[in-house]
């Protein structure tokens, strides 16, 4: 009889026992789901943060609108190097088209890539409308390499784009002012602004192609 009491009490207390210790279990189970969901939202918040930061500094995070009226991304032209050049039809440094094209033939297979950016800031030296700076690009030089919709390189309407250029707040490296048609700003392939270049040197000088194959 007293065995049989003993048995008994046992499975009694263990009707009682078990389901708290099944209790326990599922609730340290919760807590260490939860803490490695809180780690991995942290990781995930802290890259999303980093990678607006990176954004933020870089010409990525420009849309702009191409000569013909389509949308152009510069998001796409990620791992390349960029120069974007202030360009003008009726210029002393016209010429330089020539020479824009010649360094855009010979390395545009080696990720790099010039964007021709139309202004008339400059003694009214770009009067056209988009398309006849377009029909007058490919007459006279050949161009191929992408010309964007005319713009204002300085001033109180001046482009997002050029304002994050000559910005240092905005672009991270160096304040600057466009001084006249064809100046060109090089844009490595993390997209960070790192050169500066006069309109008066060519675009095939030593330092331009030096940093397009280095």
């Amino acid at each position: 009889m007293f065995e049989v009491n003993r048995c008994w009490f046992i499975c009694r207390a263990c009707i009682v026992i078990l389901p708290k210790v099944k209790v326990v279990v599922f609730y340290n189970l919760f807590l260490n789901l939860m803490r490695k969901i809180i780690i991995a939202l942290i990781l995930v918040n802290s890259q999303i943060i980093n990678a607006q930061k990176i954004m933020d500094n870089s010409i990525y995070q420009f849309i702009v609108e191409d000569v013909d009226g389509e949308e152009f991304d510069f998001s796409c032209l990620q791992g390349k190097k960029i120069m974007i050049v202030n360009t003008a039809s009726r210029c002393g440094l016209t010429y330089q088209y020539k020479g824009l094209q010649a360094l855009y033939d010979k390395y545009k297979n080696q990720n790099f890539i010039i964007i021709g950016f139309p202004a008339n800031n400059f003694l009214f030296q770009e009067p056209g409308t988009n398309q006849q700076i377009s029909e007058f690009c490919k007459k006279n030089y050949g161009v191929s390499f992408p010309i964007m919709s005319k713009i204002n390189v300085k001033g109180k309407k001046i482009h997002p784009i050029y304002s994050f250029l000559t910005d240092k707040s905005k672009n991270g490296y160096i304040d600057s002012k466009v001084t006249w048609n064809f100046q060109k700003y090089l844009i490595n392939k993390k997209g960070v602004l790192e050169m500066v270049v006069s309109p008066r040197t060519s675009p095939e000088d030593e330092k331009i192609v030096n940093w397009i194959i280095n």
